[in-house]
């Protein structure tokens, strides 16, 4: 069986999808106090494979079984690249990358009900979602280069490899990576663990989340000048203009959401919605270093 290449794209943007999903599904496992909802693996308990019982159960089996669809979803897209004529490395790879990868979040998993609810290993499976999403996003992006070209996406020199602004967009990245681990520290000390009686991180919060916000402060700066930098010249104006200004929008958006939890005493709402943006903000960040690392393409590839 072939497949086409537009149907691949929709694939892979499915998974992407499905990827995003299960990260807010499971930080609402979290802010709901569900975390041991099903305190065993792989049954939701001792007696009971599927448990709903209970609200705590329900929520927390709802995630678990919602592990199943983005499972199909990302062997969906590795069987789907070995059909694809012709064969592409880089599909295949990162295809194969998904699901070894959300392999390793099942079992990450287990050990975060199994140690209840580690703050570490929270940490791991959050990270490791990230590390996912980042492949699914380059994924899609390489299907839909696939869609318009048969051609792999050119290896040849970046239009800003001897830019100042290439590496300025590199620290911009680091920046936006460092506030996501940091804030998975802020919120392994903060209130919302999952269970009352899940262990705690032993930072205090108020230091923890100064550091986070100088982190913050540091990619707005980082941020501003990129956005300075990539207006002297025509070719950075066209490969980050767009890019930039997503993730300034999405910045200013989860600053805002940042500082109301704060002093509003970190409501679970809000708590959410900052979860689920703080995947945008690495998102927009990495959208930002993939058209700095465009090669010499066509323009509607550049448009992407």
């Amino acid at each position: 069986m072939r497949i086409s290449a537009p149907r691949y794209l929709r694939v892979s943007q499915a998974a992407f999808v499905a990827l995003y999903a299960i990260i807010i599904t499971g930080s609402l496992v979290r802010l709901t106090g569900s975390g041991l909802g099903c305190a065993d693996w792989p049954q939701c308990s001792e007696s009971k494979f599927i448990d709903v019982s209970t609200g705590h159960a329900a929520i927390e089996q709802i995630n678990r079984l919602f592990t199943g669809v983005v499972a199909l979803s990302v062997i969906a897209c590795a069987l789907f690249s070995f059909a694809l004529r012709p064969k592409r490395r880089d599909l295949v790879g990162m295809s194969v990358v998904l699901v070894l990868g959300v392999l390793a979040q099942v079992l990450i998993g287990a050990v975060v009900v199994l140690t209840g609810l580690n703050p570490y290993s929270n940490i791991a499976h959050f990270l490791v979602s990230i590390f996912l999403m980042s492949v699914a996003y380059i994924l899609v992006q390489h299907a839909k280069i696939f869609k318009t070209s048969d051609e792999p996406v050119s290896r040849g020199e970046p239009l800003l490899a001897s830019n100042k602004t290439a590496q300025a967009v590199k620290i911009l990245l680091a920046l936006t990576g460092l506030v996501i681990v940091v804030g998975t520290l802020v919120t392994g000390s903060g209130p919302h663990a999952g269970d009352e009686k899940a262990v705690r991180l032993g930072f205090a919060m108020t230091d923890i989340v100064r550091v986070h916000g100088i982190a913050v402060w540091l990619t707005v700066i980082a941020f501003f000048v990129v956005a300075m930098m990539s207006r002297k010249t025509q070719v950075a104006r066209s490969l980050l203009g767009r890019p930039l200004a997503r993730f300034g929008v999405v910045l200013v958006a989860q600053a805002v959401v940042g500082y109301a939890q704060y002093f509003l005493g970190v409501p679970v709402v809000l708590v959410a919605i900052h979860v689920a943006m703080s995947v945008l903000v690495w998102l927009a960040a990495l959208d930002v270093y993939w058209h700095s690392r465009l090669s010499a393409m066509p323009s509607r590839v550049l448009d992407l």
